[in-house]
């Protein structure tokens, strides 16, 4: 397997991100380490989350994952061994306040160093957009973090073709960081925003793409095809809108191709996007060790043009 570069960053790592929104919520803190550690013992070293993960847990308040991450990485001893990445830009309080000021920033990076038990973040993201902050605003805060030894490199989430695309351009006028990676939500099923203008951004500007909902929330397991198969996990919920005849034949197209390479549909979804010539790494999670190696294995498979085609045609949009 080869390690994929992250736009033009230094930081280079096998092609999957592993998804820490699970740390503190379907994953306890036992388990999260579990997943941890085999996740590295497979030589795998990227591990996104955010510091607002998970709050939407009945009891949870937000930076549960960034503490959970710490403090398996200061027990372990590997922080240079691992890629974290973070993200700033939701407020804790009255949430989901989207805040990119240069404040909100600079308060946000010292919990997340904290909660993290690091004096440095790899990859340190603006989670959304935040209109009523000028861009240069948000890089100046920034270039203030890189200049520190905080924050190695910058990448945004959640923004738009053109948002992004001024934010860059930010950066070449007023000789400030720019972001190296954008992590939009991508999929088989949700293709339509980020192929029509951002995918073109990226490969133009050569900025690393490391998607999230990878598999829809679960969707492209195969695991939900129906109503009734919603109550299986806590994220059934959030599954349902994929329950339309375009979703079906997804589905039946991941069926027809996992059969062929004698896998599974997770393995296929990923695989395929690990084809495009856009992605860096999709971003997936896992709430066991197995369903974890599943995934790990996806990235040894490589899909033929037949293959391909069939994924594509079958979720054209």
């Amino acid at each position: 397997m080869e390690k994929r570069k992250l736009g033009r960053s230094s930081l280079e790592f096998l092609p999957l991100a592993f998804g820490g929104n699970v740390f503190g919520w379907t994953a306890d803190e036992k388990t999260s380490f579990e997943l941890l550690d085999a996740f590295v013992a497979a030589d795998f070293t990227f591990i996104d989350t955010a510091d607002v993960y998970s709050y939407w847990a009945p009891g949870n308040s937000g930076g549960e994952s960034e503490t959970i991450i710490g403090k398996w990485q200061k027990a372990r001893g590997n922080r240079d061994k691992v890629i974290i990445a973070t993200k700033a830009g939701s407020s804790m309080q009255g949430l989901p306040k989207k805040d990119l000021s240069k404040t909100h920033i600079l308060k946000a990076v010292e919990d997340s160093l904290k909660r993290l038990q690091t004096d440095y973040i790899d990859l340190y993201q603006a989670h959304y957009d935040d209109p009523e902050t000028p861009v240069e605003e948000t890089l100046e805060a920034f270039a203030q973090l890189i200049k520190e030894g905080k924050v190695r490199f910058i990448g945004a989430s959640n923004f738009s073709a053109e948002r992004f695309s001024k934010a860059l351009r930010a950066s070449e006028r007023f000789g400030l960081p720019r972001y190296e990676s954008l992590q939009p939500n991508y999929n088989l099923y949700d293709r339509a925003d980020f192929e029509r203008l951002l995918e073109p951004l990226t490969l133009a500007e050569n900025v690393g793409v490391i998607n999230y909902y990878a598999l829809a929330s679960g969707f492209l397991t195969g695991k939900y095809r129906s109503e009734a198969d919603l109550k299986q996990s806590a994220r059934g919920a959030g599954v349902q809108k994929y329950l339309t005849p375009r979703g079906m034949a997804i589905l039946d197209a991941l069926d027809e191709v996992a059969k062929e390479y004698k896998a599974k549909p997770a393995q296929i979804a990923l695989a395929w996007l690990l084809a495009r010539k856009s992605i860096t790494a999709p971003i997936a999670s896992a709430t066991n060790v197995n369903q974890l190696h599943d995934l790990l294995d996806a990235v040894r498979i490589k899909l033929d043009v037949s293959a391909l085609e069939k994924l594509t045609k079958a979720s054209s949009f």
